[in-house]
């Protein structure tokens, strides 16, 4: 089996290593717009090592933000400031990769360190969409309920956000389906209550992934890899399951999508989640051999040997290192130490002395 510091190939993308820096919001941007902050928070996890960076949730049109300060490509003025945030990212050896989504229900909230709660029109909120007229939460505005019109324009805007991530020079696209955001709404009977083509059955309620999948394909580059990040459960009663998310994971693999990245949870406030190093790694591990697709493994994964075992018992193809590449950068680097391994991805000739 591979280690953590075998290369992997995507299409005709090579990962140097199997660590990857997952989507993580940086609620930073300005009308959208990447800026500095985005170019040395990325950039620095590109020369501490890491094989993949994947940019944070980026919202397909402005209402699918989940806060004012999130990322955009719903405008051509957004591609620029990305692609010198992307060009950087391959300079030092890391794979440039970018999440497309929409917040759906959870749209419109403060930054984490502002208290998350939902805005008012009078403090920068609006108004909010959804598969249902469902809240996610007490205090959460109602969304208004999608008509087929508006559904068919959502998956147009991440069609147009999808040949403006490739114009801004990625390398890989990821769509967010995990979080209780809007595809992951679409999936959950607790979030989806309709009654047409796009709810009730479980081929009705994936309908709206598929068909997005497909018109994002169609205009991604062949030879540029395709992911999706499910939320593998919503750890509810009633709500999403493991063995959907594997259903779900066989239809989309002949679609095009290369790479399931395998989280869970965020569809529910009810939701009890058994929160413990490496807890979602089994999810990957289904996945991956249910529908025999690449799987990535995310979920308080801290340690060398943690990740490593991972990849070389097959669990997952790559490791999704978070929290841990938010408190150093570096951490490719030390890991490759810790096991011995060359890392692949050489020491910036700046910082040689320290290592």
């Amino acid at each position: 089996m591979p280690h953590l510091f075998d290369p992997l190939t995507l299409r005709t993308v090579t990962l140097r290593n199997r660590i990857a820096m997952p989507p993580m919001c940086q609620y930073s941007a300005h009308d959208g717009l990447a800026n500095d902050w985005h170019l040395v928070h990325y950039g620095s996890r590109a020369a501490g090592g890491a094989g993949l960076i994947i940019v944070e949730a980026t919202a397909v049109e402005a209402r699918g933000r989940i806060s004012p300060n999130d990322l955009g490509l719903w405008s051509d003025e957004q591609i620029a400031p990305l692609a010198r945030v992307a060009s950087f990212m391959r300079q030092y050896g890391a794979v440039p990769a970018i999440q497309l989504g929409h917040a759906g229900r959870k749209a419109g909230t403060a930054r984490p360190w502002d208290g998350g709660h939902p805005l008012d029109d009078d403090a920068g909120g609006w108004a909010i969409v959804g598969p249902s007229a469902l809240p996610f939460d007490e205090g959460y505005r109602t969304p208004a309920a999608l008509s087929l019109e508006e559904i068919a324009a959502i998956q147009q805007a991440f069609v147009q956000s999808t040949l403006r991530a490739d114009a801004a020079g990625f390398e890989m696209v990821e769509v967010h389906g995990a979080h209780g955001y809007l595809i992951h709404s679409f999936h959950s009977p607790l979030s989806n209550q309709r009654e047409d083509r796009y709810g009730g059955s479980f081929e009705n309620r994936i309908r709206f992934t598929l068909e997005t999948v497909a018109a994002m394909r169609a205009v991604w580059p062949e030879d540029k890899p395709l992911a999706v990040r499910l939320s593998c459960t919503d750890w509810v009663e009633g709500g999403w399951t493991l063995e959907e998310s594997v259903a779900l994971a066989q239809q989309l693999k002949p679609l095009g999508v290369d790479l399931i990245d395998c989280s869970s949870g965020g569809g529910s406030p009810l939701a009890r989640i058994p929160a413990g190093p490496s807890y979602q790694v089994p999810l990957a591990e289904a996945v991956r051999r249910g529908a025999d697709i690449p799987a990535a493994a995310v979920g308080l994964i801290t340690q060398a040997m943690q990740a490593d075992e991972i990849v070389r018992n097959g669990r997952a193809d790559i490791v999704l290192v978070g929290r841990e590449l938010l408190r150093n950068p570096y951490w490719p680097q030390r890991a490759a130490l810790d096991l011995h391994k060359p890392s692949q991805a050489p020491v910036p000739s700046q910082y040689l002395r320290a290592f």
